[in-house]
């Protein structure tokens, strides 16, 4: 079976598993050449390990008896976005409302600042511009963002 076509399947199982917990989305999916397959799932407000756990667990028995890779050769690993990963998801913006962002555009430009708003087709952040820390609001539409990931601040 084609790669995209195992992924879809995937999806498709691990949509109807957490269709019981509608606060869990899942972010991404991933197939090295070796089969490892690579879950993301996130919540509106996090994701216990527990869960991740559970998740785990009921997925690989799913896709075990889907029988989607050759003689059940694969491993699986379901686990949140780290604050590596950038931000993909609607509801992860959302998520992180009121934290600061780091913003690469298309053109390579970035900009930083706290996201103060997420909509279907923009990000709005608020800026600290220069030694006087002015501070400037900036609305930047989705389509002109190559990524965005979480500011770590200590």
């Amino acid at each position: 079976m084609a790669n995209e076509q195992v992924i879809t399947s995937i999806r498709e199982h691990l949509e109807e598993m957490l269709a019981e917990y509608p606060e869990y989305f899942v972010v991404d999916i991933r197939i090295k050449p070796t089969n490892n397959v690579k879950l993301f799932v996130d919540g509106d407000n996090g994701v216990p390990v527990d869960k991740l756990v559970s998740f785990n667990r009921n997925l690989y028995a799913r896709l075990e008896a889907a029988a989607l890779f050759p003689d059940n050769d694969f491993s699986l690993e379901v686990s949140s976005p780290g604050l590596d990963e950038p931000l993909k998801l609607h509801r992860q913006f959302v998520k992180n409302i009121g934290r600061k962002v780091a913003i690469t555009l298309l053109d390579g430009s970035e900009k930083e600042g706290t996201l103060l708003a997420a909509t279907d087709e923009a990000l709005t952040i608020e800026e600290t511009i220069g030694k006087k820390k002015e501070k400037k609001t900036t609305d930047i539409n989705l389509n002109e963002i190559k990524h965005t990931k979480v500011c770590i601040v200590f």
